[in-house]
């Protein structure tokens, strides 16, 4: 009888550890759970809290590397204090211009603003309406005998790769233009490119007037910007496809900079005068 009982006594003892180990297994199965909702959650909240903009670091004046070694240009002052204004912390986050689609598409930047032209790519990301018109233009020496696009058969012609520039080239209204040149060179960053210029390497850079004016300031009496251009354009912020949540927040904002003449005080310490082509209401 004895035995009886103790083996029904260590049968219930068994049942019962094992009804607490399957109690503690699930309840730590849902603290996990809850953990790893709440970790996520607050991923969420912090992402929410960050606006991280992929710019070029190396494209004067919309984005470079100041004297102080900090980044800034017009486009990165007018992101950090939209971010400002939206009550987020700003991260500037400088990326390799070919790789910028792969950048938004994996999470690693919000949006991608930096003299970002939207023609020919309006159905590849979600868009700000246009807030500055751009166009695309040759510089050159100024004793290099080049006055005219035609002058540019033969010569050598240098861009940044995946640029407007580059683009605009290559695109169906300018294949005779391409075609007659001796040389078309794609270089990682603008800086190298004037590099090449200066040492006769190159005959000729297509680039932004922005970022043409930018870096010719001081040097007029040596290079000059062909007065026919290439094509016109307009800059806007692009947004991972899809993305219009985020879009219009920063488009309100950068509305509101637009009518208290916070836009037109950033643009006149880059360019002298207010690109803004956004109307205010």
């Amino acid at each position: 009888m004895k035995k009886i009982i103790a083996t029904l006594l260590m049968a219930g003892m068994v049942c019962s550890m094992a009804a607490c180990g399957t109690e503690k297994t699930e309840d730590k199965q849902t603290d996990a759970s809850a953990n790893a909702d709440g970790t996520e959650a607050e991923v969420n909240e912090a992402g929410g809290d960050t606006f991280t903009v992929g710019f070029d670091q190396d494209f004067p004046p919309f984005g470079y590397v100041g004297d102080d070694g900090e980044f800034t240009g017009f486009d990165i002052e007018m992101a950090t204090e939209c971010a400002k204004r939206m009550g987020k912390e700003i991260v500037l986050q400088p990326i390799d211009w070919d790789a910028k689609d792969m950048e938004l598409e994996s999470g690693t930047i919000d949006c991608i603003w930096n003299g970002f032209t939207m023609n020919g790519r309006e159905d590849q990301y979600t868009w700000s309406d246009s807030y500055m018109d751009n166009t695309q233009v040759v510089i050159t020496k100024k004793d290099s005998g080049i006055a005219t696009l035609a002058d540019l058969a033969g010569k050598i012609v240098e861009v940044q790769k995946e640029s407007s520039a580059q683009s605009a080239l290559e695109d169906e209204d300018h294949t005779e233009l391409l075609a007659s040149f001796g040389d078309f060179l794609q270089v990682a960053e603008y800086n190298t490119a004037f590099m090449d210029l200066e040492s006769g390497a190159v005959d000729a850079i297509a680039i932004d007037i922005g970022v043409a004016n930018f870096q010719l300031e001081g040097k007029e009496d040596d290079y000059v910007v062909l007065d026919e251009v290439i094509s016109s354009e307009q800059y806007a912020i692009g947004f991972l496809k899809g993305n219009e949540t985020l879009r219009d927040e920063v488009q309100s904002t950068l509305m509101e900079m637009v009518e208290d003449g916070t836009f037109a005080e950033i643009s006149d310490r880059y360019f002298g005068y207010d690109v803004c082509t956004l109307k205010a209401e």
